[in-house]
């Protein structure tokens, strides 16, 4: 670790798409981390601030092509935002160079190589650093990420469904095989890359459910919230059923922001006011995660460019359901904002540093 007066070196890998772009400019304004590499495969030898106006003056650095060996050794640490498959080599690269690395794509998340054949059709050529990684959900994770080489960064979706179902499943509140989650994103989500779905004439005035019962973020919620439920026998004395999610995600008509619902079937009634204290306690140390008053439901519009997650909790006494809805910005404690708390841990800062801003409003 350096001195706390010292700037840390960060280089960001696959920095033009909105998370590298988001990335870019919480780094930017980071009290000790200086961007010193970026990199863009499609944009090579154009400056940052032709891909994001928004960061002339902020950022003169221009696009190189990744050559994950040579960003290593102009840095302290790496950030990889590369689409899914491409991280598995420039991984392996930095961590030979002993550099800290935090990938946000899905190659390093899952721990088990079968699911990853199941679930991405291809063979994971690294095994070993599977084990290694670290799951980068710092609520979940923070002791391991605190010694932590290599972590993987959540995707948007699981991050919300499993922060507000953690206390449930921890506890053993619900029923762990019948979990439904419904999501609702912002084509940011999608990623830059252009297609007909996400053309202005399509998406406006339209939300659609897609992938559904397939997604690849559902064998990371299920990895994570059995993580959490652990084995063996649950408080009923019966032995602990596998945990099973049914996730549907829906596209809306929004930039940013991901509004979660799940429903999760109690073990035996318990009053709402119960379940909400449980939540206030489970997570009262949790500088990022807002439970809400009351009845107030939680809203994306209220975290756009902020790292916070808002929980709500409601009772549907009716079915005997507990209804938890979760809000956040996709592209900050979905991405890239959750991957600098994460990185912030490794290199032994407040994970805090950087990002306590307020979320922009209206």
């Amino acid at each position: 670790m350096k001195a706390s007066s010292d700037k840390i070196k960060v280089a960001v890998g696959g920095a033009s798409g909105y998370t590298g772009g988001e990335l870019l400019r919480l780094l930017l304004s980071h009290p000790r981390f200086t961007v010193v590499a970026v990199t863009s495969e499609k944009s090579a030898g154009s400056p940052v601030s032709a891909g994001f106006p928004s960061l002339a003056g902020l950022c003169t650095l221009a696009y190189e092509a990744l050559e994950p060996e040579a960003i290593a050794r102009k840095a302290d640490a790496v950030f990889l935002a590369l689409p899914h498959t491409k991280s598995f080599e420039p991984v392996a690269a930095c961590l030979a160079e002993r550099k800290p690395v935090v990938d946000l794509s899905a190659d390093y998340r899952l721990k088990d190589p079968t699911a990853y054949d199941t679930w991405y059709q291809t063979s994971h050529p690294h095994p070993d650093l599977l084990k290694r990684a670290v799951y980068g959900l710092p609520e979940c994770h923070r002791e391991a990420l605190r010694t932590a080489t290599l972590t993987a960064s959540p995707g948007c979706y699981p991050t919300a469904a499993i922060l507000q179902l953690a206390p449930l499943v921890a506890h053993d509140l619900i029923h762990v095989d019948t979990i439904v989650v419904d999501s609702k994103s912002g084509l940011s989500g999608a990623g830059r890359s252009p297609a007909l779905p996400y053309h202005f004439p399509e998406a406006h005035e339209s939300i659609e459910a897609y992938k559904i019962g397939t997604h690849r973020h559902i064998p990371e919620i299920e990895q994570e919230l059995q993580a959490l439920a652990g084995k063996g026998r649950g408080a009923s004395g019966n032995a602990r059923p596998a945990v099973r999610v049914a996730f549907t995600p829906h596209l809306v008509p929004m930039n940013r922001g991901i509004l979660s619902t799940a429903y999760g079937r109690l073990h035996a009634a318990l009053p709402l006011n119960e379940l909400r204290a449980l939540y206030r306690d489970y997570y009262k140390d949790e500088p990022f995660i807002r439970v809400q008053d009351g009845d107030v439901s939680p809203n994306p519009r209220h975290l756009r460019g902020s790292n916070f997650c808002d929980v709500g909790v409601f009772l549907d006494r009716q079915t005997g359901f507990v209804v938890t809805v979760a809000a956040l910005d996709n592209l900050v404690k979905g991405a890239a904002g959750q991957a600098i708390q994460a990185m912030n841990l490794m290199l032994g800062l407040s994970e805090t540093t950087g990002l306590m801003g307020a979320g922009l409003f209206p």
